[in-house]
């Protein structure tokens, strides 16, 4: 039983005897230190950590001798050609083991990055469906005390104003609705991801012709998930649509898809989710706009709208689901991590 809850800890936990030998890690443990339990188990603390921080080892001698407890920061353990910060816990037992705690910065601080731009997009997507709300009305009566001066206007070159009037009215009330956004909940049944990839791969590649070649890198072994086909649909072809128009003249543009173990989403823990890559070789997203291209209205794109990429994060998040991107020249990653239903 204990082995079970440990294994479900996302914090990494590792067992040493008086000996300095591990005797015991957890799942996690396993993840950050990219070895495997059979590989990892009777070795001893200062081959675990020789390339790593020489506070790892003294201070693991330190709780040994002392039977002290102790926190540490900010230590870089070397592991598997990778390296990472963690912060490290020793607990000192009394039949002369220690258990280890490792807990990455790196983590720590995505997650709370994480929560503060979902906090500051759900802020912004109320303040535009409130703005829009406040439109829509006084657009409805724009349009209609157009059409009853249509009526009454004697000649053909008036009428004009008045249809110009209506066609844009009808052009703002378009994108007022884009704004509010659907207000329908998701019909959710099991699907193939993979099935939702091709179907926008298809669309795209007949939108854009041979200069842009749309690539599909699946991992055929990814279970189905529960959402809505249409709405993941429209999700994901926002962002391909995206990455399209980041390609000047001829470029590729692939769909990748893996599983991803032990995801945390929101504060919430999967065992299993699934990792969609969408990956374009265009010209990128200038860094200052990294951080706003999820909000209502953003565009790096003068002919753009700013509503595609604000869209697609409000689906994906009715699915529990996270988008994050990074982003380079040469190389912009849209990364979609949907929690699977035997998580």
């Amino acid at each position: 039983m204990y082995k079970r809850l440990l294994d479900n800890l996302n914090t990494a936990v590792l067992l040493f005897d008086s000996m300095l030998c591990l005797r015991y890690l957890n799942t996690a443990a396993e993840i950050l230190l990219a070895d495997s339990e059979r590989q990892l188990l009777g070795i001893s603390a200062k081959q675990l950590f020789k390339s790593s921080d020489a506070a790892f080892f003294n201070n693991l001698k330190h709780c040994r001798d002392t039977g002290e407890s102790l926190i540490d920061y900010a230590l870089e353990l070397h592991r598997a050609n990778h390296s990472v910060s963690v912060n490290v816990s020793i607990t000192s037992l009394d039949f002369d083991e220690m258990i280890v705690e490792l807990v990455p910065i790196d983590n720590r601080l995505r997650i709370s990055q994480e929560e503060q731009l979902h906090a500051q997009q759900n802020t912004a997507r109320l303040m535009v469906r409130g703005l829009a709300h406040e439109i829509k009305n006084p657009l409805g009566g724009l349009r209609g005390a157009a059409q009853l001066l249509d009526l009454e206007l004697p000649n053909a070159e008036l009428k004009e104003y008045t249809h110009v009037i209506i066609e844009e009215a009808d052009r703002l009330q378009d994108l007022v609705n884009r704004m509010l956004g659907s207000n329908e909940l998701p019909n959710k049944q099991m699907l193939n991801i993979h099935e939702v990839l091709e179907r926008v791969r298809w669309l795209v590649q007949t939108e854009v012709g041979e200069n842009i070649q749309l690539h599909g890198d699946y991992d055929p072994s990814i279970p189905e998930l529960l959402g809505d086909k249409n709405q993941l649909i429209q999700a994901v072809l926002n962002i391909v649509r995206n990455a399209v128009q980041a390609i000047s003249e001829s470029g590729n543009v692939t769909l990748k898809t893996r599983i991803c173990r032990h995801a945390t989403i929101e504060r919430q823990r999967y065992k299993l989710a699934l990792r969609c890559e969408i990956i374009d070789d265009g010209i990128g997203i200038a860094s200052d706009m990294l951080n706003k291209i999820f909000y209502p209205m953003v565009t790096g794109r003068a002919e753009g709208t700013g509503l595609g990429l604000s869209i697609s994060q409000a689906l994906i998040s009715q699915h529990q689901g996270v988008i994050e991107c990074s982003s380079e020249k040469g190389r912009t990653v849209f990364v979609i991590i949907l929690p699977l239903l035997s998580a």
